[in-house]
């Protein structure tokens, strides 16, 4: 399974998320997805698999997840003060 975590500001929602999964399975890959470097390194320090900075990687990353996680915000455009 391959799961995607999108958050922005100081990612804290994201590396909170990233941890649970991680501890619960094990086996699936966490790419997470910051819209800026502070909360995608956030969410690496708290065991994702993988990462990338930007709205682009959110683009292309989304197309092949099997499940999308991240804050309310990332469906609304100019949320979280404009990143998304």
């Amino acid at each position: 399974m391959h799961i995607v975590v999108i958050d922005g500001q100081g990612g804290s929602l994201g590396k909170s998320l990233v941890e649970a999964i991680k501890k619960r399975f094990e086996q699936v890959y966490v790419l997470a997805i910051g819209t800026n470097s502070l909360a995608a390194s956030a969410m690496l320090r708290s065991g994702a698999d993988g990462i990338a900075t930007g709205e682009n990687p959110v683009v292309v990353a989304s197309r092949n997840a099997d499940l999308i996680i991240g804050p309310l915000g990332i469906i609304t455009a100019d949320a979280l003060h404009g990143e998304i």
